[in-house]
């Protein structure tokens, strides 16, 4: 025994904070991070026979019921990376785009609203994007900033947008009804996408040359090619009604209503004549690989927040935190603060481990609605991933763009849609009813 207790929840609350930091810094990965220092405190605060407090809590975690959705969800997203519905839906919007300034650029970002509406998962979102729609906006000689901006802000739209894997982890942890949730993230998730159209359709219109509408010949798209992109929507905006309508509807659960989403997507792939073994086979591994990460990442923070609050530490947060004098609102500014810190070198899935078992019982305590927090959580990590220096989006983008755009490019180009997201956070700070309408 290590005898660590004598220290006091204090000094074991720096320790433990520090132990993480130290660790992070040297690149070990999370899961291994939180892992080590879970057993370091377990063993070293309640002694050695204290090993069945870290099986407890790997057993809970894993054994939660909401859970299962998000390898259902993951592998729809999965399916439609490898089929044509979505290079099907960016075309069949050009018959919206038009003439209009900026109009590939809104067309991108309704199309990544749609794609979001199906899955919920982001990285695959903006590979897609930065596939079909970047090299598109770039040969029609759109802004670079603007271009990659869009892609990435798009994309990462599925933080918000229902079904939002992050809702569904958030709903978990804090014992929220998902339900609930996905109804107060549609104004919100719609007031962000249309925050970004805005934004585009002023510049554009300001300075035309910043996003050149197409060229005569490609707006004149032909009476038959317009019906023919109308019937391509068809299957997509089933499968979305489908899951969507048989959860607001109050026909299914979040799990059932996923798997029926798995079935639609792999019905309307068969109908397009494009389903093959190849292509299930590799969207179900990538759904395992995937899985398998977030699991790990659940792992092990789960065993550190559980051996923290044995020690005392959620009480001794709670007691500090209620403890200043101060207005309940700036406890909530201030942990949106921490949290947007996190969210420069952390993953969202280990920042909803580590934070919300300790900040939503506060949220209660303070007498806000933790359905409206929750909204606020989806909208900071929405703001994580695109923030330097580790936004995932930059390097998912990275990853299909041109060799010319480099990271430093995809970084600046953020900046702007980074502010708009801040921007709307604050307005359902401000108003909180925004988001809590549809809850009743």
């Amino acid at each position: 025994m290590l005898g660590l207790s004598a220290m006091g929840i204090e000094w074991g609350t720096y320790l433990l904070v520090g132990s993480i930091f130290a660790l992070l810094v040297t690149g070990l990965p999370l899961v291994f991070t939180t892992g080590l220092v879970a057993l370091f405190f377990t063993f070293g605060w309640f002694g050695d026979m204290a090993l069945p407090l870290v099986t407890a809590r790997i057993f809970g975690f894993i054994s939660e019921y909401s859970l299962v959705a998000v390898p259902m969800f993951i592998l729809m997203a999965s399916l439609l990376d490898r089929s044509g519905i979505a290079r099907d839906l960016f075309n069949a919007m050009r018959v919206f785009a038009g003439r209009l300034p900026g109009g590939v650029a809104v067309q991108t970002l309704f199309v990544a609203f749609f794609l979001a509406a199906m899955s919920g998962i982001i990285g695959g979102e903006i590979i897609l994007l930065g596939i079909l729609a970047l090299p598109q906006m770039l040969r029609l000689g759109y802004d670079k900033n603007i271009a990659i901006g869009v892609c990435c802000a798009g994309g990462a739209l599925g933080t918000m947008v229902p079904p939002s894997i992050v809702l569904i982890i958030y709903g978990m942890m804090a014992s929220v009804s998902i339900a609930e949730l996905f109804l107060a993230a549609v104004i919100p998730a719609v007031i962000l996408m249309l925050s970004y159209v805005s934004y585009i359709l002023i510049r554009c219109n300001l300075n035309p040359k910043l996003g050149p509408p197409q060229p005569e010949e490609e707006a004149n798209i032909p009476l038959k090619e317009k019906i023919n992109g109308v019937k391509s929507v068809i299957l997509p905006v089933l499968v979305a009604t489908m899951v969507l309508g048989s959860i607001y509807g109050g026909i299914a659960s979040i799990t059932e209503a996923a798997a029926m989403g798995v079935f639609g997507v792999i019905l309307a792939i068969v109908i397009r004549k494009e389903f093959s073994v190849d292509l299930l086979k590799k969207s179900v591994r990538q759904t395992m690989v995937t899985c398998g990460m977030m699991v790990w990442i659940g792992i092990g923070a789960a065993t550190i927040v559980g051996v923290y609050n044995l020690m005392g530490g959620n009480q001794f947060v709670s007691q500090t935190i209620l403890g200043m004098d101060t207005s309940p609102i700036f406890i909530i500014l201030t942990m949106m603060a921490i949290l947007l810190v996190l969210g420069t070198f952390l993953d969202w899935i280990g920042i909803a481990m580590l934070t919300l078992p300790i900040f939503v019982p506060i949220v209660v305590q303070l007498g806000y609605s933790p359905v409206w927090f929750g909204i606020l959580f989806s909208i900071n990590m929405q703001v994580s991933y695109l923030s330097p220096p580790f936004g995932p989006a930059a390097f998912y983008l990275k990853g299909v763009a041109p060799p010319e755009i480099s990271l430093k490019d995809i970084f600046v180009a953020l900046i702007p849609f980074i502010l708009i997201q801040l921007c709307v956070l604050a307005l359902m700070i401000a108003y909180p009813n925004i988001s809590l309408w549809m809850v009743g």
